[in-house]
């Protein structure tokens, strides 16, 4: 889907993005300065006013999809829980050049990094498959570290995608709702590698929710960067659970597939999983 006008302004986009970096925060997903977001938009937009200073950049992949396009994108090494106080300094936009091979990064006189996130590459090449494939004007990508659904990428058997799966979406109805699909898994790739990169793309296909073995997660939406935020929550939330259930012996009994069923019958939701 894509986004109608009258189309938001820079400013609600900036509220917004601070706002999912610090819910991501606050659900201790995001460490230090561990965690990215980029959301793409795919109209005119007015950036100057806040990000007066301008200089060429090489993108680490050509996207010519995006060209035209402005990306906003968190620095490497900022904290998503300072983007809510000062987004201009810890916040770029970057308006892809026709061809898609370079850009034009605008940001800041109180910039507080050297350059856009070192997942970059994985943001471009996630926006440029969505975009390009479906032809939404609006996406936006979020990596985060939550600890229970990265706690248990570390484990053996959760690292079956069914498994993963079927225990996760069994402990809360809000689950199977907001994550019909369920959730992706991709083996451990060194972090911003082109195998990486690849892997996420697949299986974004199919999931908005990915867990990164190992690693993290990675979620998109093409409605909102808050929707984003929220899906990372609904998984980690679910892991919490699973989590509790692992160190009280497995006691816990959790939906049955049978009930599952019918929460999916009444709410008319479609899902393989179960």
């Amino acid at each position: 889907m894509s986004i109608e006008a009258p189309y938001p302004e820079l400013d609600e986009y900036l509220a917004w993005i601070g706002e999912a970096g610090w819910r991501i925060s606050e659900i201790e997903a995001s460490e230090g300065s561990a965690g990215n977001i980029s959301v793409c938009i795919g109209w005119p937009t007015e950036m100057r006013r806040k990000f007066p200073l301008v200089e060429p950049l090489d993108l680490p992949l050509a996207v010519p999809e995006l060209a035209g396009m402005t990306l906003v994108i968190t620095g490497s090494g900022r904290r998503l829980r300072d983007i809510i106080q000062e987004p201009t300094a810890n916040l770029g936009c970057l308006v892809v050049d026709k061809g898609g091979k370079t850009g034009k990064l605008f940001t800041s006189p109180k910039r507080l990094f050297a350059n856009l996130t070192s997942e970059l590459n994985s943001h471009l090449a996630v926006h440029r498959d969505q975009i390009g494939s479906s032809g939404t004007n609006f996406h936006a990508v979020i990596h985060a570290q939550p600890r229970h659904l990265t706690y248990l990428s570390h484990i053996p058997s959760y690292q079956d995608q069914k498994y993963l799966n079927q225990h996760l979406l069994r402990w809360q109805p809000e689950t199977i709702i907001n994550l019909p699909e369920g959730v992706g898994f991709v083996p451990f790739n060194v972090p911003g590698s082109q195998a990486l990169m690849s892997a996420t793309l697949k299986m974004l296909h199919q999931h908005r929710v990915v867990i990164w073995a190992k690693h993290g997660v990675v979620a998109r939406s093409d409605t909102s960067v808050k929707r984003s935020s929220d899906r990372i929550e609904y998984a980690e939330t679910a892991a919490s659970y699973e989590y509790l259930d692992l160190v009280a012996g497995e006691h816990g009994e959790g939906l049955s597939v049978d009930e599952i069923r019918a929460i999916c019958k009444a709410f008319n939701i479609q899902q393989s999983i179960f």
